[in-house]
């Protein structure tokens, strides 16, 4: 048998199927090697020709080598027909050196018959169980995706509705350090969702591991009750509250960030910053403040009682619930005598909640504080705890011809950016003061701090509540709901407020009254404690 052969440049371990060739005794010619796609990869054991081959009678000779080459090492194998079992035929080009060897024409005699036996057993069996391999491995992952498909029940895809809200919603997507995935398939397996009330608790504990208080589950009731709270009435006793942070000194209990002017727990004295102890003589200190809400909530007509530390006194309290109406715009007009022409008539405006109606309130009232001939604004932002950050940014126009209102921020960095080139500007040449107060809180600190970074206002009073996190209220297919935390913000400098809050310009007179007659009498009256010279509010 004569192989000719040259030492070319060739990829290793290559394999074409289909090759023409046919063993027999005479002179074949070995073709080009060409790169077609390799259809099966069939591993054999090389077979080495000892020197014994060379030593018998063959006219031929091998006369060179590669460098660090071995005469026995033969890399390449004849064309071998394979099994009948086996419809193809393949070229195995085996190698184990750095380069291939020169070849000069030879010839030599060899039993191939016993080569070729051995060779078709071997890749005979070794074909038939890869593609066995093959088939059970296919075999195997349908099964597995039929029986987990099949297994899913009602409560573990409202479940997975939930989880797949929070991966792709949630604002810090290394989910508190732990792996999400990880956590559906382990509490897939381990939690019990035999009903709706499982089901609800498996939530809830899936929420727990974020270590985020905004983000929470809401039953169908809750989630009815937070719709209804920003679209106008709430019934309850008209308090908002948050946590106490650290800055404020406060060890325990829910820190009440604003009482509704005029509902019964401001009637009864309660303001911002008094400390809740207690509600129904149940401890507040390890409990949550959608807990704590639903709670003071209920009924028309039926009572709460609650323990409220106001600096160091402590009040027991018993407050009647009602339908607390929510309409989030007071103003009127405050004539000021001999204070100048630039403040001699000043529109008083307080905003106490952003919801729905926020936005159409405040254009209401500065057109009709207009119509009276207003030359300055006081916007009034004191113990408004917040409520729809689109609110938020619609105020912010009416009031900025132009400029950044807020950048929005997650894990990565800003993700967003909030601005307005002054098509839906209302009121931009007035000069403009914002009262603030640690009440002050959400969409509240997004409007004063759009406000003082972009020089449209002054801000008067004292830091803000430091709410610097934004949530979204996503519904699910059974009702409930969920409430996430999508992502936080910073003003337009770039002030990332959360936990610290808006530092205002100047701070108010002690004492400064926070209902609209009272702040015109502090205006008027210079002899009094609370007196603010109206040119100095205006001026920086």
């Amino acid at each position: 048998m004569n192989i000719l052969a040259g030492c070319r440049s060739v990829s290793p371990f290559f394999i074409s199927g289909n090759p023409k060739f046919s063993l027999n005794h005479t002179t074949p010619q070995v073709p080009p090697w060409k790169s077609t796609p390799t259809s099966i990869v069939v591993v054999a054991q090389l077979y080495s020709i000892s020197n014994n081959y060379s030593n018998r009678k063959k006219s031929g000779k091998l006369v060179g080598k590669c460098k660090g080459a071995s005469e026995h090492n033969i890399l390449l194998l004849p064309v071998l027909k394979l099994h009948k079992s086996v419809p193809s035929q393949f070229i195995l080009l085996l190698t184990s050196l750095r380069c291939l060897p020169k070849w000069r024409k030879y010839s030599f005699n060899l039993k191939v018959t016993d080569l070729q036996e051995k060779f078709n057993r071997h890749v005979s069996l070794l074909f038939v169980r890869l593609i066995a391999g093959v088939m059970l491995v296919m075999l195997v992952s349908a099964t597995v995706s039929k029986t987990s498909s099949l297994a899913l029940t009602e409560e573990n895809l409202l479940f997975l509705e939930a989880w797949r809200t929070i991966d792709r919603a949630y604002v810090d997507k290394n989910f508190n350090g732990q792996s999400w995935f990880r956590y559906r398939e382990n509490a897939l397996r381990n939690e019990p969702m035999n009903n709706r009330e499982e089901t609800y608790m498996a939530i809830r504990k899936m929420l727990s591991t974020l270590d985020d208080p905004f983000t929470r589950f809401l039953e169908p009731e809750k989630f009815k009750s937070l719709r209804s709270g920003t679209q106008g009435a709430l019934t309850g006793v008209g308090l908002s509250i948050g946590y106490p942070t650290i800055y404020r000194g406060s060890s325990g209990g829910l820190v009440v960030i604003s009482a509704a002017p005029g509902g019964p727990a401001y009637r009864a004295g309660i303001s911002s910053g008094d400390v809740i102890l207690a509600i129904d003589d149940l401890s507040t200190e390890s409990m949550g403040i959608y807990d704590a809400a639903e709670r003071l909530q209920g009924p028309e007509g039926t009572s709460v009682e609650v323990t409220i530390q106001s600096g160091t006194e402590i009040k027991h309290l018993a407050l009647p619930r009602e339908k607390v109406s929510l309409n989030p715009v007071k103003s009127r007009l405050c004539e000021i005598p001999g204070s100048g022409k630039d403040a001699s008539r000043i529109g008083y405006i307080k905003l106490t909640t952003f919801n729905q109606n926020a936005s159409g309130a405040v254009k209401e009232a500065i057109e009709t504080l207009r119509s009276d001939n207003v030359n300055a604004f006081v916007l009034d932002l004191r113990d408004n705890s917040g409520g729809l950050f689109p609110e938020g940014i619609e105020i912010a126009k009416i009031w900025l011809d132009k400029g950044v209102i807020v950048y929005i921020c997650d894990s990565r960095g800003v993700r967003d950016i909030y601005d307005t080139d002054g098509s839906n500007a209302l009121a931009t040449s007035e000069p403009l003061a914002v009262l603030v107060n640690k009440g002050t809180a959400s969409a509240s600190e997004i409007l004063a701090g759009a406000l003082k970074d972009n020089k449209r206002a002054m801000l008067f009073g004292e830091p803000t509540f430091g709410k610097g996190k934004i949530q979204s209220v996503f519904e699910l297919s059974d009702g409930s709901g969920l409430a996430v935390t999508v992502a936080s913000y910073e003003t337009p400098s770039h002030t990332d407020i959360d936990k610290v809050g808006i530092i205002p310009d100047r701070p108010l007179p002690t004492s400064f009254p926070k209902d609209e007659e009272g702040f015109c009498s502090c205006l008027q009256e210079p002899a009094s404690a609370c007196y603010l010279n109206g040119v100095k509010l205006f001026s920086r």
